[in-house]
């Protein structure tokens, strides 16, 4: 399909820096694009999978203020994933503390994946700060997505795939795989983490696009992307995202339905299935829905770049 939008050219930041936003925890940040332009602030996925240059492109650097982090315990935030104080709403208040370390009133947030979820949770507890949201792929953390990825569903369509996922788990403790996951990862022995981590981090990588990458799963699979993806994702998911109810961001989506919203998924989305997405705008009656019918879970798909660059070109309005 001949899509019109693609991704900006390449730029460099202009700013790059730490914030200590805990005793424990120190996060990375930086800022791309016109110094001057309208705030835009990017949250990458996972939990835990961090930044790459990519994510500077899909905004027009002559208008926009790109502003850029890696979340606690990733990337190059310290220490490199880390579980100690890593929760959502840790995260909620560092981008908080961002937005007041930028001198920042309003910005729209853009996140795909663990990044929707999180600019969602943000947007309902500081919906004041908010001029829009962008969200692609989205996941919301809720047990029968977990289930859905890590247990059952989507190992159908990759059986052969799954059956490497599986192979760090002992078979009389695959009823709870992410549980057993969980186990190695906070009471394994360093190479039985690291193989584990490999094997979590290579199955997401192996479904994200509608057809498979072998670059993204190297990605995926090197060996300090995949603790922190691996180690992060798990701990958030044992702890069901730490809300204080399963259905957190549907039950309080009244809050942030005034937020001019644009949501994208692939139709393919194996990783964060659509009706997740369809759900959400449901319960955002004036959110925009937008199925890119060619495509998996992955934001460099061509249709998936082209909805978000649109989606970026469109709020300019709203400055």
């Amino acid at each position: 399909m001949d899509y019109r939008y693609t991704l900006f050219p390449e730029i460099e930041s202009y700013e790059k820096g730490y914030i200590k936003v805990s005793d424990l925890h120190t996060i990375y940040y930086e800022e791309a694009g016109n110094p001057k332009g309208k705030p835009i602030l990017f949250l990458h996925g996972g939990p835990g999978a961090g930044l790459d240059p990519m994510n500077r492109r899909f905004f027009d650097p002559k208008f926009y203020r790109i502003i850029l982090f890696d979340q606690r315990g990733c990337g190059n935030s310290t220490p490199h994933a880390e579980l100690k104080e890593n929760t959502t709403w840790d995260l909620v208040e560092d981008i908080e503390k961002i937005r007041q370390h930028c001198s920042i009133d309003k910005w729209v947030v853009f996140g795909g994946s663990w990044g929707a979820t999180l600019s969602l949770i943000y947007s309902i507890l500081h919906p004041e700060n908010v001029l829009g949201l962008i969200l692609r792929g989205i996941w919301l953390s809720r047990k029968n997505e977990v289930q859905w990825l890590y247990q059952e569903g989507a190992s159908r369509f990759y059986p052969e795939v799954w059956e490497e996922y599986l192979k760090p788990i002992p078979e009389h403790k695959r009823n709870d795989i992410v549980k057993a996951y969980y186990d190695i990862f906070t009471k394994g022995e360093e190479e039985k983490q690291m193989e584990a981590a490999k094997a979590w981090s290579a199955w997401e990588g192996s479904i994200s696009k509608l057809i498979p990458s072998k670059d993204l799963i190297e990605s995926f699979s090197d060996p300090n992307n995949a603790i922190a993806i691996a180690k992060i994702e798990c701990h958030y998911f044992v702890n069901n995202m730490f809300a204080k109810s399963d259905n957190f961001v549907i039950e309080n989506a009244h809050k942030i339905s005034h937020i001019p919203t644009i949501i994208v998924n692939g139709r393919y989305d194996l990783v964060c299935p659509i009706y997740t997405a369809w759900e959400l705008h449901k319960a955002l009656p004036k959110s925009k829905f937008i199925v890119v019918d060619d495509a998996g879970h992955s934001a460099t798909e061509p249709g998936i770049v082209s909805e978000l660059v649109k989606a970026t070109e469109e709020y300019k309005e709203l400055y």
